[in-house]
């Protein structure tokens, strides 16, 4: 039996985010209509407020609010074994930077002590990402820099992206435009 997930719903500047939790921590961070709502709990689910899930509402009111968040509320992933090595991956892309897919393809077999990766695969698992923004796929590119594959929509990545490249350029200028800066 799968453990109960509780749900909750963040009105975030680019549209609604579901939020989901269990007992252990974060499970899920959605935009409302995204690729993979389908992959959101089903009926062992509760609305209710709980710690992590209000912890993860103001991790996300620092992010929009055009600053640069600290540490991360506890999450519980759970997936495959290359899933959760692509996920660790994206962890580790700072802040207002990207990466391509090929990169983390060739970390991902530097890990495994083989030739090469496939870049579609890691594409994968970056697309089926279930705490996004917190765990940032909008981070990965297209090898020559393009914007694709975002399961909340290629216009959300855009903003997050420009988000982010915002507040690091407030930082360096010591001049913001950011909302809440």
């Amino acid at each position: 039996m799968q453990p109960m997930q509780y749900v909750n719903h963040y009105p975030s500047p680019l549209g609604g985010i579901v939020l989901t939790a269990d007992e252990t921590g974060l499970t899920g961070l959605w935009f409302d209509g995204g690729k993979y709502d389908a992959d959101c709990p089903g009926p062992e689910q509760e609305e209710k407020d709980m710690p992590i899930l209000a912890q993860a509402k103001d991790w996300l009111d620092f992010y929009f609010s055009g600053r640069k968040p600290g540490s991360l509320p506890p999450i519980h992933l759970t997936g495959t074994p290359f899933r959760l090595s692509v996920w660790k991956i994206l962890q580790e892309i700072p802040y207002g930077q990207t990466v391509t897919y090929g990169e983390i393809a060739k970390k991902i077999a530097a890990q495994k002590g083989i030739a090469r990766m496939s870049a579609q695969a890691v594409g994968g698992a970056v697309g089926h990402n279930k705490i996004s923004i917190m765990i940032p796929c909008h981070r990965v590119v297209g090898a020559n820099g393009s914007l694709t594959g975002y399961a909340g929509g290629i216009d959300k990545k855009a903003k997050l992206l420009d988000l982010e490249k915002e507040v690091m350029l407030c930082a360096r200028q010591s001049a913001c435009s950011v909302p809440g800066s």
